[in-house]
Parts: C-alpha cells; structure tokens; sequence
C-alpha cells in the first residue's frame, strides 16, 4: 500500500506542476476567452497563482479518490495539503518579498513547486498512517467545491485587495 500511495503522490505532484505551469500561459495562448479565465492565470497577482495550483490539485484529488475509496479521510488528507499549499503560496511569496523587497521570476516558480511539493509531501506522510479519524469527509469536499466556486467567482469579481493586484500593471481580475 505505501509503493501505491508514493506513486500516487509522486504522479500528482507532476502532474500539478506540469498542469499548473500550462495553467499559467492558457488564458493568453488561447486567445483571453472569458471561459477558460476560472482556471487559468489571467494575470501575475499572488492570487492567480494560487489558482495554478488549486485547480490541478483538484482535479487529481477527484480522479484519486477512485483509487483510494477504502480511505475514509482521504478527502479530509487532500483538504488539509491542498490547503497547505494554497496558503504557502503567498506566505512564502509576501515573506520573501518583505525580506529582500521585490522577487525575481525564478523566485516566483520555486515558491509555486516549493509550495506543491510540501503540499504533496504532508498528504503522503498522512496517507502513509493509518487512517485518522475524519468525522466530516463530506464537509472536507465541500470545502475544496467551495474553493472552486470562490476561484471562479473572484476570477470575475475581484477583491480589491493586494493578494489579488497584479504587481505588473496594478489592476485587479480581467
């Protein structure tokens, strides 16, 4: 069962990165449609990154829960790490950038696979124990369902707050 789990894992984890990589430059290649924009970078704020790993970690949660029915907290694992991940990204972004100022690009790709990478390890060391108990795998979904939603709808009606400010041009959303 652990082979399985680090397989698993280690598939997600590129897959996530291959994903979100693609995420980022999708809106753009694609011409800027309004219908790829809930999952697709459309701009360079903290936030739209966040996006670049949720949707990727998502969607491999969804088709991994198939293969790992006989665990009751596995929704409850992926909530938490998927979690994890989404607040390191601008934890580790807005940290760096108040120590040295301002962050370089490569800065900004590390903390993106730094920040799936932890995601991934904390989920597969938490598949490797026994089930824990996990009273609420439901709710665990739930919240992962409602991060899609506010992604979509924050992606269309943005916050005016720094998380969601495109350092490049200072606008927020589209």
């Amino acid at each position: 069962m652990k082979a399985k789990i680090w397989l698993w894992q280690l598939v997600g984890f590129a897959f996530v990165s291959l994903g979100g990589t693609l995420l980022h430059f999708l809106y753009e290649w694609l011409g800027e449609p309004l219908w790829i924009a809930p999952f697709s970078g459309v701009n360079e704020s903290t936030f739209e990154h966040m996006k670049l790993l949720f949707w990727p970690c998502f969607l491999f949660a969804l088709v991994q829960s198939l293969f790992f029915k006989e665990r009751e907290d596995f929704f409850c694992v992926k909530a938490r790490g998927i979690t994890l991940g989404l607040t390191l990204i601008p934890v580790l972004f807005y940290t760096y950038n108040g120590a040295i100022g301002r962050s370089p690009d490569w800065v900004n790709i590390a903390i993106f696979f730094l920040s799936a990478l932890i995601a991934f390890f904390f989920e597969t060391r938490r598949l490797y124990k026994d089930p824990s108990p996990c009273k609420h795998p439901r709710r665990a979904l739930a919240l992962l369902c409602l991060y899609a939603v506010l992604f979509a709808l924050f992606t269309f009606r943005t916050p005016t707050l720094g998380l969601f400010r495109d350092p490049l041009t200072g606008s927020y959303g589209l």
